[in-house]
């Protein structure tokens, strides 16, 4: 059954929903949230991880500067969102995935990180700088960081139509991550596989980057 549990973190304890396959597993997933939270959407993307045979856990990891929230799809929510990721800033977010892949590693799990638009970019981050296995959907701030080299496989899935993260922006994960498979969706926009929101959700785009993602993990976490 999917429930909240904690993790013990070097910046205090940080709540992560995890949610368990009904038979065996094919090892473990860390689900990085947007800047929105922990929210239902995301706990609803582990839960669809948990379906497709893994172990999603889902850390809050805005819980050190705000225990609890989560945002809504609007204006102000965004406004907070974005000034809540400048607050807990990236270090801390890859220490409290850290504290997730020891968790899952010592339950004897091969362990993968997805991220989503700011988890995307930490996704990266946990294969650079953990040796995890990742998926990054339309992870708009990586690019400071695309020097740092891959330890893990990498995929990346980005939209033709994401102004956040225009073409010459794509082209410069291809320069410097030739290593990387890299996805791009044909007039999807940023956040295209948030179902939740019909502003941005692109079923086509989401369907085939959800096969693709799954597809990975299922060869990459084995």
């Amino acid at each position: 059954m999917a429930h909240w549990t904690e993790l013990d973190t070097p910046h205090g304890p940080v709540r992560a929903w995890r949610d368990e396959p009904g038979g065996p597993s094919h090892g473990a997933v860390i689900v990085l949230q947007e800047i929105f939270g922990a929210n239902a959407h995301i706990r609803d993307v582990a839960g669809r991880f948990a379906a497709a045979g893994f172990v999603a856990l889902a850390p809050a990891l805005y819980d050190p500067v705000a225990p609890g929230i989560e945002l809504p799809y609007d204006e102000a929510g965004t406004a907070r969102g974005v000034a809540l990721r400048n607050e807990l800033g990236f270090d801390r977010a890859i220490d409290i995935v850290a504290v997730a892949a020891e968790t899952l590693h010592a339950e004897g799990l091969r362990v993968g990180a997805v991220g989503f638009c700011w988890g995307g970019s930490v996704a990266f981050l946990a294969n650079t700088r953990l040796g995890l296995p990742a998926v990054s959907y339309y992870g708009a701030r990586t690019l400071p960081f695309l020097d740092e080299p891959l330890r893990a496989p990498m995929m990346f899935h980005f939209g033709s139509a994401d102004h956040s993260i225009p073409e010459d922006a794509v082209a410069q994960h291809r320069q410097k991550q030739p290593a990387a498979t890299i996805h791009v969706y044909e007039g999807a926009g940023h956040a295209f596989n948030r179902d939740v929101d019909n502003h941005v959700f692109d079923p086509l785009a989401a369907d085939v980057a959800w096969r693709r993602t799954i597809d990975f993990l299922r060869e990459n976490l084995r």
